[in-house]
């Protein structure tokens, strides 16, 4: 499982609830589309994080870079229905920070033939 991460602020004057509710919209689009496999939202816990990192952390888990892939691919179309999903959520974000995590060890993972 490959999982993407972002972590990033609301725009000043955007509500908590308002946002909660266009991220659970875009994201249960992808996840009925077949694009990815499940998400989650957080949000920092009485301020227990890295002070670079948002208020607010998502996680996008995919089976593999061909899932993610595919989900970026569908969202890049620009067009309806996912266009004002995306838009949806985007418009009231700023800040946003990405990272891509994998499970590990890798399911392929061999031992005793590494070099390093």
């Amino acid at each position: 499982m490959d999982i993407y991460h972002g972590w990033f602020n609301l725009k000043p004057g955007v509500r908590d609830m308002d946002f909660v509710d266009a991220f659970t919209k875009y994201m249960d689009r992808l996840e009925a589309e077949g694009v990815i496999e499940g998400w989650r939202l957080m949000r920092k816990k009485l301020g227990l994080a890295p002070s670079h990192l948002g208020e607010f952390h998502f996680m996008i888990e995919v089976t593999d870079l061909t899932q993610l892939d595919s989900a970026f691919d569908w969202v890049a179309t620009r067009a309806e229905p996912i266009e004002s999903d995306h838009y949806g959520v985007n418009s009231l974000v700023q800040n946003i920070e990405f990272a891509l995590y994998r499970d590990f060890p890798d399911p392929v993972r061999e031992q005793g033939e590494e070099r390093f």
